[in-house]
């Protein structure tokens, strides 16, 4: 299942652009924050690439702000290139765009590891001013490292993260990215990426203004929790996700075992599987750190060592 909601970074309400049959758009032309859905297997009246042209040319494009894809056709069979293409085709009429999200759909449209999504090296060429990029969707995800000095946000929901992708963001160059999450998923579902892959994003070499760190929804949990004890991106974090994924006592050892933590403001590790005495210990070394965990998860006997992911298919 998907979770998360992907305009949370989005400081504006979104206005929704209609389909042909839906009517008459009831929102101002001149929005800042718009939310594009076109699903033929519900619309047949007009393609994406017709739909997205009559958004350009009815709203007023030099003033949006923010864009959020939601289906652009059928999304367990089209793939986002045909989004990306259009959107960077008119890059020049997006002056002010500073936010793209691709794949705000709801697990009832498409469960996330259903979601087709595309090349995301484009978008990042055509907007270099552009500081906020979320997707969600792994399922042919793709990216060749680039340099961008504007992005401060980079978010991947995904309920498999393949290597390849992994490492083009570690090869990267984001001078100013202050926020980058990524969920990591299961392998049945593409999630290969290991602990080797992580290496050039644990090095914070090409992350100078990173403040927060999320490496979430892993099987491999436990490894990266003792990566992450030894990174020199940790360092200059604020905060530091490690939730969602299957977190045992294993991995807490190696944070308490690790460089110090104290200096975080805030820790994540819902969703695990680490007993009582092993969170005390935690929670007695982290006293001033916003240490969020939350209940263990119950083990399941059909997951291996009966640990499992929240969020894979």
């Amino acid at each position: 299942m998907g979770r998360g909601d992907l305009s949370r970074f989005s400081s504006l309400p979104l206005s929704h652009f209609p389909c042909l049959e839906d009517g008459d758009l009831d929102a101002p032309h001149g929005a800042q924050a718009w939310r594009l859905w076109l699903d033929d297997g519900y619309s047949s009246e007009e393609t994406f690439e017709d739909y997205f042209v009559r958004f350009v040319e009815t709203v007023d494009t030099g003033r949006v702000r923010e864009l959020v894809f939601g289906s652009w056709g059928t999304p367990f069979e089209d793939s986002a290139d045909e989004p990306i293409d259009l959107l960077t085709q008119a890059a020049d009429r997006f002056p002010n765009l500073r936010l793209i999200a691709l794949g705000d759909i709801s697990s009832d449209e498409a469960e996330i590891s259903w979601i087709q999504q595309g090349d995301l090296t484009p978008l990042l060429g055509a907007f270099p001013r552009l500081e906020v990029l979320e997707v969600r969707g792994g399922t042919g995800l793709g990216l060749r490292p680039v340099s961008h000095d504007s992005l401060r946000v980079l978010r991947v929901e995904s309920g498999g993260l393949s290597g390849a992708m992994v490492r083009a963001v570690g090869a990267s160059d984001f001078p100013a990215l202050e926020h980058l999450e990524l969920w990591l998923g299961v392998s049945d579902y593409g999630g290969d990426a290991t602990v080797a892959d992580l290496a050039p994003i644990l090095s914070g070499e090409r992350l100078p203004a990173l403040r927060h760190l999320g490496l979430q929804d892993s099987e491999i949990q436990d490894e990266i929790a003792a990566a992450v004890s030894s990174a020199p991106v940790v360092a200059g974090l604020r905060s530091l996700a490690l939730s969602m994924g299957a977190l045992g006592a294993e991995g807490v050892e190696a944070l308490l075992s690790g460089q110090p933590l104290t200096h975080l403001r805030r820790l994540d590790l819902t969703h695990h599987f680490v007993g009582p005495p092993m969170v005390k210990r935690l929670a007695d070394a982290l006293r001033h750190v916003e240490l969020i965990m939350g209940e263990a998860e119950t083990r399941r006997g059909w997951a291996p060592e009966g640990r499992y992911v929240a969020v894979s298919e």
